[in-house]
């Protein structure tokens, strides 16, 4: 039987005992609100239900939201919805959290949406493959991709899957990722996009390079009034570090 074009790259995880652990990882209470990409067969639309006040939960597969939604019919407080996620509006101000066990491949569109939302979720639990998880860390080396997320957001791994633990099976290892909004971020909102125009300058052309933003004695004086090392030829440059270069670079800019 041909697959479903909208399911391909779907990992469903169905045994009950894995849902519990992986959902009581997360700090969503009584109170809460979740929005769950991928309704997927409902199971973890079920485990959510059962912690929360309400769930939306969100599948762009009609044959999957057809029978999710007869599934899941005993719970008052879960809203199915048929939409694609890339496309579906954001809670407006309402503060929420989300969990979800995210298609691979829409791994970096989805947490852009999420993260650069003008109401972006107050937590977040994702499955994604550990690869892209540690990218986001900015493990072993620190990208744009992780810089521009770290300022606004506490990130770490809380979960390890076997590959057994999907259907069908995946040909990478996966991890829960807990992404949580700080309290103080570390830069201001408004300074992101010349935060994000620093460090693609600074890639391309290196902070040492021809067509360096800051001067060699600018970088070392920075870094030793903030106590943190200070840069080596071979040594990556610390998420710190690039923190401590933006601000000094705001200062004479």
């Amino acid at each position: 039987m041909k697959k479903n074009s909208f399911s391909i790259s779907q990992n469903f995880i169905t045994s009950k005992a894995i849902i519990k652990r992986i959902v009581a990882r997360s700090t969503i209470q009584s109170e809460d609100t979740v929005l769950e990409i991928g309704t997927g067969k409902g199971h973890i639309t079920a485990e959510l239900a059962r912690r929360s006040k309400l769930v939306y939960s969100v599948e762009i597969d009609p044959v999957l939201y057809r029978k999710a939604k007869q599934r899941l019919k005993p719970f008052y407080n879960i809203r199915c919805i048929h939409a694609d996620f890339l496309k579906y509006s954001l809670p407006a101000a309402q503060q929420y959290k989300v969990f979800a066990n995210i298609p691979y491949s829409l791994t970096t569109k989805i947490i852009k949406k999420l993260t650069t939302s003008h109401n972006p979720p107050t937590d977040m639990w994702l499955t994604m493959e550990k690869g892209a998880a540690k990218r986001f860390l900015g493990q072993p080396n620190e990208s744009i991709k992780s810089l521009l997320l770290q300022p606004f957001w506490d990130i770490k791994i809380v979960y390890h899957f076997k590959r057994d633990d999907f259907h069908p099976k995946p040909s990478v290892d996966s991890v829960l990722i807990y992404l949580s909004q700080k309290e103080s971020p570390d830069i201001g909102f408004h300074e992101l996009q010349a935060f994000e125009k620093f460090l693609r300058y600074s890639f391309q052309w290196g902070l040492y390079g021809k067509r360096k933003l800051l001067s060699k004695k600018q970088i070392s004086t920075a870094l030793k009034l903030a106590n943190l090392p200070p840069l080596e030829p071979a040594a990556p440059i610390s998420y710190e570090q690039w923190i401590c270069l933006f601000q000094c670079y705001q200062k004479f800019h």
